[in-house]
């Protein structure tokens, strides 16, 4: 099949990072050096050149999208006469390791410097994993982060509060050092403008993966998580690429994290450097490059638009849904 041919036959609008640069449109950098280093994730080198580049044309993008769906929904209210504030909801989907947090942290703090909705709030679906107690009565522990570890039936009545306007809703924390949920911590939202979603199954289909959960209670059976988005993205790389990247977070990890104290991982703080990357590579590929196969990447796309990152973790590639 010809390039000409494939592209017009893809679902997606294709863009080199230059490309999709130049659809800013003279949109201004309000971002400064100070506010990245406090967005960047462990082992993210983003510079402001790429938040220029592709960050800034893509929060242009959502600032449209929002205005329009602000719109419509206010013509909803007038025609309805009540005053119900619905949030414009973003979606962030990828594997472990890819750079979700950061990309979804930098879009908060862009969004939220647009005029027309500067309450922006952002959660993860980490808080909505089952506790540990429960995934080990299940048998789950080795299968944390796939689908049927997540308390669907929460997430999905958690979604539905926000979507419908409720004036306060409240989501789990979850603690990365503790590696479970903190049963006394509660993140509230309320009325945001903008509400963003990162998680790694959130574009899942009802029919993917084995978390349908009949029965549940969740607001009907084939209610899945990407029916309260108005947008999505899903953060992409290669299988190996990001297993390198892993491999990288887990020994930054073990020179820092995991040495403090309570954190679930500490016992992996006096490996040494070779054995460190073994017990990254197992963990990799027996849990996160398994989930990632059977239930992430299939939802690729689903996404209405994908960034695809290159090995030096830099935006090369941007595609956004035409269909």
């Amino acid at each position: 099949m010809s390039e000409h041919v494939r592209a017009l036959t893809s679902p997606y609008r294709e863009f080199s990072a230059q490309e999709w640069s130049r659809l800013r449109e003279g949109a201004e950098l309000t971002l400064n050096e100070d506010d990245l280093v406090k967005l960047r994730g462990l082992g993210e080198t983003i510079s402001l050149r790429e938040v220029e580049e592709i960050y800034l044309p893509l929060s242009r993008l959502l600032n449209l999208y929002v205005e329009a769906a602000q719109e419509l929904y206010g013509a909803t209210n007038e025609f309805l006469g009540q005053e119900v504030k619905v949030p414009y909801i973003i979606g962030v989907a990828g594997s472990v390791a890819v750079g979700k947090s950061t990309t979804s942290r930098i879009l908060r703090e862009m969004l939220a410097r647009w005029p027309s909705h500067p309450k922006v709030d952002l959660i993860t679906t980490d808080g909505f994993l089952f506790p540990n107690a429960v995934l080990e009565e299940r048998g789950l522990m080795q299968r944390k982060g796939f689908p049927e570890s997540f308390d669907l039936k929460s997430l999905l009545t958690f979604l539905t509060a926000v979507k419908s306007g409720t004036a306060k809703a409240e989501a789990p924390v979850y603690s990365h050092n503790a590696y479970d949920i903190l049963r006394d911590e509660k993140i509230s939202v309320t009325h945001p403008d903008i509400l963003i979603v990162e998680g790694l199954n959130v574009l899942q289909p009802a029919t993917g993966g084995k978390n349908t959960q009949q029965g549940s209670g969740a607001p009907d059976d084939t209610t899945v998580v990407s029916d309260f988005f108005d947008f999505s993205i899903y953060i992409d790389a290669g299988e190996q690429v990001i297993e390198e990247w892993y491999v990288e977070r887990f020994l930054s990890l073990k020179k820092t994290a995991f040495r403090e104290p309570g954190a679930y991982f500490h016992r992996y703080a006096e490996l040494t450097q070779a054995e460190a990357v073994d017990t990254a590579r197992d963990i990799w590929r027996r849990i996160n490059l398994a989930n990632l196969k059977e239930n992430i990447l299939p939802t690729r796309g689903r996404a209405d638009l994908v960034l695809h990152k290159a090995p030096d973790h830099a935006i090369d590639q941007v595609l956004l849904r035409k269909i």
